[in-house]
């Protein structure tokens, strides 16, 4: 049987690699929206320069949060790929703190911003458990 580092048993293993496809993911998912939010919204992510549409394609058809779902998931990737137990206290953290944000800030500007259409998109798809099946606009938006 092959040899591992010093301190890593075979059991602990699994975790890694779980913990090597969350940060990958992760990392993924982030791009991804990142270049959604310039190619579909004509913007970024970032209140300076906000998109001048409404994102709700790719991954956004399933979560309305996939920036921060992957951020997270990368962090919790890195407790398992590290084993630092600390770093899923920081996750832990980081969602409370984000999720805080999520509701008090972005969630009124979107609807100050986009309005029904928002409404409809908002009603439709989960903010942080992403649905299995895409969400498809009714209205012309």
């Amino acid at each position: 049987m092959a040899n591992l580092p010093e301190g890593l048993s075979w059991a602990a293993v699994p975790l890694r690699v779980v913990g090597v496809v969350l940060v990958l993911a992760g990392g993924a998912v982030l791009v991804d929206a990142f270049v959604r939010f310039v190619a579909e919204g004509f913007g970024t992510p970032a209140p300076v320069a906000p998109p001048e549409h409404l994102v709700v394609g790719g991954l956004y058809r399933h979560v309305r949060n996939p920036m921060y779902v992957g951020v997270l998931a990368a962090i919790v990737g890195q407790a398992l790929l590290l084993a630092r137990s600390e770093l899923l206290w920081y996750a832990a953290i980081a969602f409370v703190a984000v999720f805080c944000f999520v509701r008090l800030y972005e969630e009124p500007t979107l609807r100050r911003s986009f309005g029904a259409e928002y409404e409809e998109y908002r009603a439709a798809v989960p903010g942080w458990w992403p649905r299995l099946r895409p969400w498809v606009r009714t209205s012309s938006g």
